[in-house]
């Protein structure tokens, strides 16, 4: 059914408003400061080593490629549709360059599992104490090894939501694509994010505060520091054990949910 809004112009005359060179090319340069926005975000979680100019460079092929795939009709805002592809584009940039040493995947993998193991035994949330037990290591010891495996930790939940299939689309290239899912694929979706979001009430308060401020109110983390009076360092750290956990959580879900299909 149509919107009341859109009565006047028809949704093709609405998708040509960015059809023209002209429009994409104002579209593009005056979202520009968003790349480097969008990639200073994501800095906090990469070794100093990686080239920033690179990344911000690649993150500009995923603004050109929002550019072109943005449909006004589909009442999605401009910059939070271009983030998306942006941090897309990054993320498979460092694929592409195997940026993580493989002693901290595995150090990654072995820490995953163990936290997997104990959140299906507890049927909640780890606490940091518990995974420290659980790795049989002491709390300290277990900050280092946060510490250590961060950059693993900075992809996002909508990896786990695109499923484990080999394919090079990525979920951020198929927002308001409706050829490329069937409606039953996004319900599902939909229901595993309502059931992320009933995990994280489950977390301690201070974590849940953290995710919110950084992912809902786009506050970087020496902000959230500065808020709770800790270190960026901690705030890291409290960060990092909270997405290992909410992806093992939906890593399980979608097991479930392949497993009654």
């Amino acid at each position: 059914m149509q919107h009341p809004e859109h009565n006047s112009v028809s949704p093709a005359t609405v998708v040509r408003t960015y059809q023209t060179d002209e429009d994409r090319t104002h579209l593009l340069e005056s979202n520009l400061p968003l790349v480097k926005a969008v990639v200073d975000r994501m800095r906090i979680f990469l070794p100093p080593s990686l080239d920033l100019e690179d990344l911000y460079s690649v993150g500009i092929t995923g603004l050109m490629t929002s550019v072109r795939k943005f449909d006004p009709s589909q009442g999605t805002p401009f910059a939070g549709f271009a983030a998306l592809h942006i941090r897309g584009a990054v993320r498979d940039e460092l694929r592409k360059m195997d940026w993580t040493p493989r002693s901290v995947r595995e150090k990654a993998k072995k820490l995953r599992e163990a936290m997997e193991n104990l959140e299906q035994r507890l049927g909640r949330p780890s606490l940091e104490t518990e995974v420290a037990d659980e790795l049989g290591i002491t709390l300290e010891v277990y900050w280092n090894l946060l510490d250590e495996i961060r950059p693993v930790s900075f992809v996002p939940l909508d990896d786990e939501l695109s499923g484990e299939d080999n394919s090079e689309s990525r979920f951020h290239e198929r927002i308001a694509d409706d050829s490329q899912e069937d409606a039953l694929k996004i319900l599902e979706r939909r229901e595993i994010m309502q059931l992320v979001v009933q995990q994280m009430q489950k977390m301690p308060d201070l974590t849940r505060k953290v995710l919110a401020m950084y992912y809902f109110e786009n506050l970087r983390l020496s902000e959230i520091a500065a808020v709770f009076s800790l270190t960026e360092g901690r705030i890291s750290q409290i960060h990092t054990q909270a997405v290992l956990s909410l992806r093992n959580f939906v890593r399980r879900m979608n097991n479930n949910s392949n497993l009654c299909s």
